[in-house]
């Protein structure tokens, strides 16, 4: 004997499951997608400072981050306030810290940023035998030593994409020598330049009046270059989202400006 074909009740509530099923599917792979951010501070300044906490929650809500992973190099920790040692000496530490989140967040995207200092040894960190960084955000990259030297050794070894954000009126890295060296990198990357910022992207507020920005729009334009440059870079699947409900359109390689 022949079975019945299924009431209208029972397909609609099996079509519901399948709807549910394939929406848990979904929210699944997108977590899945969100880049682990790992966040080095700068020479001065330890992960507890004001700036470091602004941009640690603006990079967590822009990259839509599974986590924002900051920490304090061991010459700043616990209050300490000694002389930052050579960039390279401060390599193997920040590469520790990112193999824990990394074992975390095993699937997820890596992203290392760094604010100045921090984002020269993210770029190290990057070039280490054992790390698979998808990009690396450099917010106030110290090209310019306190030499003069231009630093950009390496910079022109890294083949993971980058890409930078510096003040037009940063003193440790003068626009036209980072073009210089852009020109030279083999890997991919970014610029997007905050109009009348300094090293840590303050504007004076005559620039600001002369703009028509405020600090938080102009730090929202370079959120936007961010999150687009790694749309580009890891793909659309990754959705970045701003403070500000406008987007921009960019992709590395390109200059960004406000």
């Amino acid at each position: 004997m022949a079975s019945s074909p299924p009431s209208k009740r029972r397909r609609k509530d099996q079509s519901k499951d399948d709807a549910n099923d394939m929406s848990a599917t979904s929210s699944s792979t997108l977590e899945k997608l969100s880049p682990v951010v790992v966040f080095a501070h700068g020479a001065g300044a330890p992960s507890s400072s004001d700036w470091m906490i602004r941009w640690k929650d603006m990079l967590g809500k822009a990259l839509h981050a599974v986590e924002v992973v900051t920490f304090d190099y061991p010459y700043i920790s616990g209050g300490k306030r000694r002389a930052p040692p050579k960039a390279e000496k401060l390599v193997d530490f920040h590469a520790d810290v990112v193999g824990k989140a990394v074992a975390k967040y095993p699937g997820h995207p890596l992203i290392l940023a760094g604010k100045s200092m921090g984002s020269r040894v993210s770029c190290m960190v990057a070039c280490k035998e054992g790390i698979r960084a998808s990009a690396i955000l450099c917010l106030g990259y110290p090209l310019k030593g306190i030499n003069g030297a231009v630093r950009d050794e390496i910079l022109l070894q890294l083949s993971v994409p980058i890409m930078l954000v510096q003040g037009s009126k940063d003193a440790l890295c003068p626009l036209e020598k980072l073009e210089v060296t852009r020109k030279k990198m083999k890997c991919p990357s970014g610029l997007h330049v905050i109009d009348g910022g300094d090293h840590s992207f303050k504007i004076g507020k005559k620039h600001l009046q002369t703009t028509g920005l405020t600090q938080d729009e102009a730090e929202d334009l370079a959120l936007q270059a961010l999150a687009s440059f790694l749309s580009g870079s890891l793909g659309e699947s990754l959705h970045f989202h701003c403070r500000c409900c406008c987007c921009c359109c960019c992709c590395y390689g390109q200059k960004f400006h406000p």
